[in-house]
């Protein structure tokens, strides 16, 4: 079997997503944006079930799923959703002294995103989340 071409394209396709990202945020830097995103991922990560997060993972492209599993802690405790304030200070906590995340960055980051999944596969994976789970993504 060949190699899957989203595996071929991941590094290209990674990039377009952190030149969207800059747009959606308005960070300058590579190691910013990807704070931003880590942050964010792991903020919704947070809320799901073990098993709700491996479908989720498996709607995002190579190196966003890389990031989204990255340092995981299966045994941490689910937090409850909350809300978008919740969600921000969540993913503004992640190197906290070396984080330029804004106060939109759930919103910003769910932007770009939405830019690089299937669209279709994306929303129907959400559906299968909790209700907050469209909230926390929609742009």
């Amino acid at each position: 079997m060949p190699m899957p071409m989203e595996l071929q394209r991941a590094s290209q396709e990674f990039e377009a997503y952190l030149a969207d990202t800059r747009e959606t945020t308005g960070l300058t830097t590579r190691n910013q944006i990807y704070t931003t995103t880590q942050g964010v991922l792991h903020s919704f990560r947070r809320r799901l079930d073990l098993d709700e997060a491996i479908r989720f993972a498996g709607v995002l492209p190579p190196i966003l799923r890389a990031i989204f599993v990255a340092d995981w802690d299966t045994s941490e405790p689910k937090s409850a959703f909350g809300e978008r304030a919740d969600w921000t200070k969540d993913a503004q906590a992640l190197r906290k002294d070396h984080n330029f995340s804004s106060d939109t960055c759930v919103r910003d980051v769910a932007a770009a995103l939405r830019k690089h999944v299937d669209k279709k596969e994306f929303e129907r994976t959400l559906a299968t989340l909790p209700e907050a789970a469209k909230d926390f993504w929609r742009a």
